[in-house]
This record gives structure tokens, sequence and C-alpha cells, in this order.
């Protein structure tokens, strides 16, 4: 028997305006990363289309996740630290989302809180890494591989 698999979208909104200087991060270290918690990136694109959320707001981002495997689509042009940020929002996010249970401390977190726990990251790790997204994970209570 067969069962289709849940499409997620998540989106990030914002009002910042786009910059011109591009990031420095390499998105390819992101691509087939295993994080805490089980999940995989699967694929990272930055992208010059328009990306909109759910309800149809333009977004900075989106990932769209099937059974814990997420591929981001992400708007080119950011800055470094607009990168590093959307990159820590829109995997704490996609985590929470797609876990049947996820820790206390995400389960009621909305836009706004996951802004601010990806500008925290940010500012306590430094530009989001492989192994600063896994600091994220688990910070929040995400445990295992």
């Amino acid at each position: 028997m067969k069962t289709a698999a849940a499409k997620i979208i998540l989106g990030w909104t914002t009002g910042v305006e786009r910059r011109l200087n591009l990031a420095v991060i390499d998105i390819n270290q992101f691509k087939s990363l295993r994080l805490q918690g089980g999940f995989i990136i699967t694929d990272i694109e930055l992208t010059d289309d328009p990306i909109v959320d759910a309800i149809g707001r333009e977004a900075i981002a989106q990932t769209q996740t099937i059974a814990g495997r997420f591929r981001l689509f992400i708007r080119s042009g950011l800055s470094e630290e607009e990168l590093s940020i959307t990159l820590y929002h829109e995997i704490l996010e996609a985590a929470s989302v797609v876990t049947a249970n996820p820790p206390a401390g995400v389960m009621d977190f909305n836009e706004a809180d996951f802004e601010r726990a990806a500008h925290d990251a940010h500012g306590r790790w430094g530009n989001a890494s492989p192994a600063n997204l896994n600091l994220l994970l688990q910070f929040h209570g995400f445990r295992g591989q």
C-alpha cells in the first residue's frame, strides 16, 4: 500500500529591502546535509524568481518539506547577514513544523518567534554553517541524528 507524503511550504516574509551585495556564504555546503534531529537539506537554491508564502505574500525564502527532507529556495541578492538569518529561520521553522511532537520550546512559535530565534542564533554563533545549524537545532531541543 502506498502512502502519499505531505508537502509543506513555508515562507519567511519581511519588509527589508533587497540589497545588491551578494552573500559570500557558500550554499553548496548545505546540499545533502544531514542535520540534528534526522533532517536532511536535500537541496538549496538561490533564485531571482518571485517567492511567495503559503498565503500569497512576497517572501525571502520558501522551504518545501517531505518526510524530514528540506528543499530551500532563497531569494538571490541577500547580504551575508540576511542569508545567514534566513537559513537559521527556515531550518528551525521547517524542523518544528514537520516534527510530530516538536520540543516544548518551539511548539507555540509563530513567524515572529522564528525570526527572533534566527536573529539570536546569528548573533550567538555568527554566520550559518552546517555546524551552526546543528547548534541551533540542539539549542531548541531537537535531538538525535
